[in-house]
């Protein structure tokens, strides 16, 4: 489908029947693959959210304003709740640790598969994995499509916006419409309501505010809300991707609208396939730096006590970003390029565990933190990843640079990893045979003939521990 195929149509319209009428088998084999990793990814990162500081307080909140029991399943808790609200927790809870993917929308994992679980626990019928693997795959493709219409992940993100909120409920709104069976019409006017709850700014980067962490299940949440809105008759602007007033493009990207971004190779260009898993528990923006001193250090055999120098020759968004060296709260560690760094050096790995509080308060971090120094290179374009050098206290020196860190389509990484990953992380909150049976079940989804049952089931359990993760 593209968008000659289709003229004098609103562009919402031609997304809305893309949701509601793309058959099963247009699905190519590699997307169905890629996204069984990506919602067995997306949903380790909720459950191990589960323990976030952030999710206890979204969740105490809520309780507080008379949320009771739900039908549908906080990950990793033993609860329930309605299900936009689950949706919210999950959502905010899949983005809170760092694990969740990136290159879509951004973080479409942590919108698109809380949404679209919520959805599941609200349909009234039994939904099959296939049925939700479609759905994700094309709540994926929705997702993304707004932020290339911005322009894309540079003008958008660069203005301040974090495109995780403001893009990303759309594709929430999507994936829901398709497994509730919204009508074309229906799932139009989801898409325009979708867009009343785009919202999201970077300003949290600057003290390491939680807010950043609940941008995905705001996301999560306004997208289901609108489908659950539409699907009771209330309508949104079908205008709302055009270039108008008020329109999304003419709202968020004034000066680098790329209109035409919506409907380009759709159905075509699966945009699941530009997405990447994160091995490493942090802002993908500091990726590419952990991984450049990874492959010096498997080349070289170097230790942390060996090096004297971490040079990262950086572009001045990401060092905005992500150049500050602040340990508290755990946000601002995870945003941080050298702190990523230095505790990949000092304790062998950039995962979860190196994130924790007394992991950043140890002595050794500091002292390497202290050898990470920075060259702003103003040629370099925002998505430009890093080149490092690492000195040694011998004199040697070697420098690196990594243009697709690992995780990305180009460089993946393992199924083997994946699951490692993802036992890791859900270890912490379900046994080892509860964890065993959701990474089978989930790797095995296409043959799932009911979700809320074989899959929503196994994500209620009551959590082995909620001692929280310590901010």
């Amino acid at each position: 489908m593209t968008e000659t195929a289709v003229p004098n149509v609103l562009k919402s319209e031609v997304l809305a029947r893309f949701v509601v009428e793309t058959p099963s088998e247009a699905v190519p084999d590699a997307m169905v693959k890629k996204a069984v990793r990506h919602i067995l990814d997306s949903i380790g990162a909720g459950v191990a959210g589960a323990v976030s500081v952030e999710a206890q307080r979204l969740t105490a909140v809520l309780r507080e304003e008379g949320e009771g029991p739900g039908r549908a399943t906080l990950w990793g808790r033993g609860e329930t709740m309605t299900p936009v609200n689950a949706a919210l927790v999950n959502g905010t809870a899949s983005h809170a640790f760092e694990l969740d993917d990136t290159g879509g929308c951004d973080h479409s994992g942590a919108v698109v598969v809380p949404a679209a679980v919520a959805a599941v626990e609200l349909a009234d019928r039994p939904v099959t994995g296939r049925e939700f693997i479609d759905a994700v795959v094309i709540g994926y493709d929705v997702a993304r499509r707004p932020l290339e219409a911005c322009g894309a992940y540079e003008p958008h993100n660069g203005a301040g916006f974090h495109s995780t909120g403001t893009c990303g409920t759309f594709g929430a709104a999507a994936a829901a419409a398709r497994i509730l069976g919204l009508s074309v019409r229906e799932t139009q006017n989801a898409l325009g309501l979708a867009s009343s709850f785009s919202s999201g700014l970077w300003c949290c980067v600057h003290d390491g505010a939680q807010s950043k962490r609940m941008h995905a299940g705001h996301a999560a949440w306004g997208g289901l809300m609108s489908a659950v809105l539409a699907r009771r008759g209330f309508t949104g602007p079908t205008h709302v991707f055009e270039e108008v007033w008020g329109g999304f493009n003419h709202s968020f990207a004034p000066t680098s609208s790329d209109p035409d971004a919506y409907l380009r190779e759709l159905g075509e260009n699966w945009k699941l396939g530009r997405v990447s898993i994160k091995p490493h528990a942090s802002c993908r923006s500091t990726h590419a730096a952990i991984d450049a001193v990874d492959n010096l250090r498997a080349a070289h055999g170097f230790t942390a006590d060996d090096v004297e120098e971490v040079h990262v020759i950086i572009n001045p968004f990401v060092y905005g970003m992500c150049g500050h060296a602040t340990l508290h709260p755990m946000n601002s560690a995870q945003l941080s390029i050298p702190y990523s760094v230095a505790a990949d050096l000092v304790f062998g790995s950039a995962g979860l565990p190196s994130f924790a509080r007394a992991r950043r308060e140890d002595p050794r971090v500091a002292a390497m933190m202290a050898r990470v120094r920075f060259t702003v290179d103003k040629s370099q374009k925002d998505d430009d990843e890093p080149i490092v050098e690492v000195t040694l206290k011998d004199g040697r020196s070697w420098r690196e640079h990594v243009p697709m860190p690992l995780g990305a389509p180009t460089n993946p990484v393992t199924d083997e990893a994946l699951l490692r990953k993802f036992r890791g992380v859900v270890g912490m909150v379900f046994t080892e045979e509860e964890t065993e049976e959701l990474a089978r079940t989930l790797m095995a989804l296409e043959e799932v003939s009911d979700f809320r049952t074989e899959v929503a089931s196994l994500l209620a359990r009551e959590p082995r521990t909620r001692e929280q993760f310590d901010a």
